[in-house]
């Protein structure tokens, strides 16, 4: 998000004055790191938490839409990133990968079916493809197959348009452009307090982490993008809309595997349906990932807990976040998320034969010895103040100050893939004086800024074709086999579904 923040500023302001702070040696090392999040483009072609079940039966699709459309303005950002020189290296951070959608049983099966109907008449979803036939699912699925036994009948959503993002090298891409063109980074330097000033500005009060030296910065405007670190640094500078906000850190633990046979027999993001009683998210899913050019298979997630806000945070973040304004809401949640609860003591129960277990009901012929864990990033879920009490949302959060001062990013997925739509938020918030002086230069970028375009399929086929050639979506995958036909049969790897 700051990184993003950063770029669009410098492209609509080339001589303004921009610092970054980062309290790490480097940059996008907490949640943005590869290693730390899922990879996946949100778009809500696989998410199924996104299409709810109404009462009636019906299909809501108004949050897939409205998650979609945001990914097209990032989509188009980054297009016009590549074709001026913002992003030099496509292939590092995006690559295609269909998104699937994946249910067992004939009552989640008449759900899926119904929600492809909900979403493919709309334009953002008309590549949607429903999947019945377990030998087209053996064709396309091979991993998901092989040993699986289809008594059980299973089902897919497949879009074949998806893709995989590596957001740390998105973010180091940005933060590069815009220090080549002027701005001042300081790494492994921590910001300790954030102070009203009297012309309207702040004072950021900073130290070096390594020497214990100490700086002061005046600035006009700050955004704190500190990922689970936000909301500290939002409470220390003691807005009022702050006020009531608490946060829940959730670590998140994956399986994952390079063995070359299991990464050439699955390649899509697997997504299915979380635990009954479970929260959003707590979705499975069986992932083709590429991170740092290589193949990779990720399965998860399984939360971990700890009180720190960031994966190099600290054991006190959890209760120092606590105060007065938001303890009714803290306490609130506590008393009515008793499915969390359980959800949470249940994933710390497990063994790391549960966890193989678990990745069984995707890949029914996974090994142990195939397969490690990795500790991925904490995800702080954000309480809002609600009645006499709180609630836990799982969305994006921006807050900012009345005066446009300071503004600040809380909460979790679909996050990063809904960056620039996010941030062009902030801009038009916080800077409502030049907003409009800078829409020309922002719809340069995203042409289609400020229309729905799942309501103008013409605009959409235009930009959406022009993304694709430009990001080279029309292109294999870096690091994954580029040829349709099945992988080399082993031990444990099918050539063919049995079943």
């Amino acid at each position: 998000m700051s990184a993003t923040l950063g770029a669009l500023l410098r492209l609509v302001e080339p001589n303004w004055s921009i610092t970054l702070i980062e309290r790490l040696d480097g940059a996008a090392a907490e949640s943005s790191d590869p290693w730390n999040n899922a990879g996946t483009g949100h778009s809500a072609l696989c998410e199924l938490n996104y299409t709810p079940q109404r009462p009636d039966g019906s299909i809501d699709t108004t949050k897939a839409i409205h998650v979609n459309e945001q990914f097209q303005v990032s989509r188009q950002f980054w297009a016009y990133a590549v074709e001026n020189g913002v992003l030099p290296d496509v292939r590092s951070f995006l690559n295609p990968i269909p998104h699937v959608s994946f249910v067992q049983g004939a009552e989640n099966i008449d759900y899926l079916r119904r929600r492809y109907e909900a979403l493919v008449t709309n334009p953002l979803f008309a590549s949607m493809e429903f999947i019945d036939d377990h030998d087209e699912f053996s064709r396309r699925l091979p991993l998901m197959a092989y040993q699986r036994d289809f008594s059980e009948p299973v089902a897919l959503n497949w879009t074949q348009d998806g893709t995989d993002v590596d957001f740390g090298s998105l973010s180091r891409q940005l933060i590069a452009y815009v220090a080549e063109h002027g701005m001042t980074t300081m790494f492994g330097h921590e910001v300790r307090d954030l102070v009203k000033q009297r012309d309207g500005g702040w004072l950021v009060k900073v130290v070096n982490r390594r020497t214990g030296a100490r700086r002061r910065i005046k600035a006009k405007f700050v955004f704190v993008g500190a990922g689970g670190g936000a909301l500290p640094l939002l409470q220390k500078a003691g807005i009022p809309e702050v006020k009531g906000f608490g946060g829940f850190p959730v670590g998140g633990q994956f399986l994952r595997t390079n063995d070359p046979a299991l990464t050439a027999a699955h390649k899509a993001k697997v997504y299915g349906l979380p635990p009954l009683g479970a929260p959003p998210m707590s979705v499975p899913h069986l992932d083709a990932r590429v991170i740092n050019r290589k193949s990779w298979l990720l399965f998860g997630p399984f939360a971990g807990w700890s009180p720190k806000f960031l994966k190099h945070g600290k054991i006190t973040d959890l209760p120092f976040s606590v105060k007065p304004n938001n303890l009714a809401s803290m306490i609130g949640v506590g008393l009515t998320e008793m499915g969390l609860l359980k959800y949470l003591i249940g994933q710390l129960l497990m063994s790391e034969a549960d966890r193989v277990e678990a990745l069984r009901e995707f890949a029914p012929s996974a090994r142990d010895s195939d397969w490690e864990l990795d500790i991925a990033g904490q995800r702080v879920q954000v309480i809002r103040r609600k009645g006499r009490g709180g609630v836990l949302e799982f969305g994006t959060t921006v807050l900012s100050a009345a005066d446009g001062s300071i503004a600040g990013l809380l909460g979790a997925s679909p996050g990063a893939s809904t960056a620039v739509p996010a941030m062009i938020e902030v801009m038009e918030r916080c800077f409502s004086d030049r907003y409009q002086s800078w829409l020309p230069k922002l719809k340069e970028m995203v042409p289609s800024l400020g229309v729905e375009l799942s309501k103008e399929p013409a605009l959409f086929r235009e930009v959406w074709a022009h993304g694709t050639k430009v990001l080279k979506l029309d292109q294999p995958a870096s690091g994954l086999p580029s040829s349709s036909t099945e992988p080399a049969g082993t031990e444990h790897t099918p050539t063919a579904a049995t079943g």
